[in-house]
């Protein structure tokens, strides 16, 4: 039996409105650090050189893009050393040939959702949804009249397919919107889809309190205090638990080349009540 041994910071008397979950500076900090890497990942994603196969995708436009940014969703990059898009370059396919790859035997990223008990299932069914909508454009279009905030609503729930998890569906929508593929942006985290998804249980942590519609409301709370886009928690909230819970553990960089701006650390920590000085010594974590 292999014990697993936490090692989160001791309580040294922080305390956030924002964040009334955590109750040590350590584990403060640690929250600025991975909000600030998750916002620069989405900078990253929405400039002129998005990294790896989201540059492709980008590059290729269409339903071809946006299949590929499904398959990177799904697959998920990976962490550690080597390409982390290698898996989803080896299995694609393309939209236009009409077939799904073969995942057998496929690495699956930290948040990918293939499973091998689905086989090719959630791929079909993706592929089924997007010819009930004429295309996967028009599927994520919605109607005319919408705005961002509401397309990415709408495409959320009407992608609730068998196997595609909160985790993956809600970075492909996210990464789709970076990428400009499709018009949409978040306006929540959308915990309410999986009570089990770790990016929930960490929420939970942080903001202290296990009702979500109230972790979500705090969620928005504190991006807005901390000058952030709610979709930068997704991502900040996962990697928070994973640091705090394992101080060696590497962060998820879920193919991004980026690392934390000091300046964005220190106003982050800011706003948690946390003294840092904008580019001082303070140096973010690597991103593994």
């Amino acid at each position: 039996m292999r014990v697993r041994r936490l090692a989160r910071a001791g309580d040294d008397g922080f305390h956030s409105d924002l964040v009334p979950g955590l109750h040590a500076s350590a584990d403060a900090r640690c929250l600025a650090e991975e909000l600030a890497f998750a916002s620069a990942r989405l900078d990253e994603l929405r400039g002129a050189a998005p990294p790896g196969l989201y540059g492709e995708a980008q590059a290729a436009g269409g339903e071809e893009g946006l299949w590929l940014t499904f398959l990177i969703a799904y697959v998920g990059p990976l962490d550690g050393a080597g390409d982390p898009f290698a898996e989803v370059a080896r299995v694609r396919t393309g939209w236009a040939s009409g077939e799904v790859p073969e995942l057998e035997g496929t690495r699956i990223g930290p948040r990918g959702a293939w499973e091998p008990a689905r086989d090719g299932d959630t791929l079909v069914a993706y592929r089924a949804w997007a010819a009930r909508a004429g295309s996967q454009s028009a599927g994520l279009a919605g109607e005319p009249g919408w705005t961002p905030e509401r397309r990415f609503e709408r495409a959320f729930e009407r992608l609730a397919l068998p196997g595609l998890t909160r985790a993956a569906r809600y970075e492909f929508l996210l990464t789709a919107g970076a990428l400009g593929l499709a018009d949409m942006r978040p306006s929540s985290l959308h915990l309410l889809a999986d009570p089990r998804d770790p990016t929930v249980s960490a929420a939970k942590r942080v903001f202290g309190i296990g009702d979500v519609l109230l972790v979500q409301r705090r969620a928005g709370e504190l991006a807005g205090e901390a000058a952030l886009p709610i979709a930068a928690l997704d991502l900040a909230l996962l990697n928070w638990a994973r640091r705090t819970d394992d101080p060696v553990a590497a962060r998820i960089a879920s193919g991004a080349t980026v690392t934390p701006d000091p300046d964005v650390v220190a106003l982050v920590a800011g706003a948690l009540g946390l003294d840092l000085e904008p580019g001082g010594d303070q140096e973010p974590e690597d991103a593994g």
